[in-house]
């Protein structure tokens, strides 16, 4: 455990952030997730609309520096790709 002031502040920052990024990072997962099921369901309009939204999420928490951007570019690229091999 931290003893020194500055150490005990950044302990309460840290755990702040990492609440509100699990948050973020959670609820990126379930938009990824609810356009792979929707890719996998065949409907073109509904699996465009749900990869959108996911690529909005990742192109939010990337900015935010909770995911790298390169992680979220290859996370957009791999839905893109899905969503492309539709038939």
């Amino acid at each position: 455990m931290a003893n020194i002031k500055s150490a005990i502040k950044r302990n309460r920052q840290n755990e702040k952030r990492r609440v509100q990024n699990r948050i973020y990072r959670g609820s990126t997962r379930t938009l990824v997730k609810e356009a792979r099921e929707a890719i996998a369901d065949g409907n073109k309009e509904a699996a465009t609309a749900e990869v959108a939204a996911a690529i909005r999420k990742l192109d939010l928490v990337a900015t935010k520096g909770i995911i790298h951007k390169n992680n979220a570019a290859r996370r957009k690229s791999r839905l893109m790709r899905q969503l492309n091999s539709m038939k």
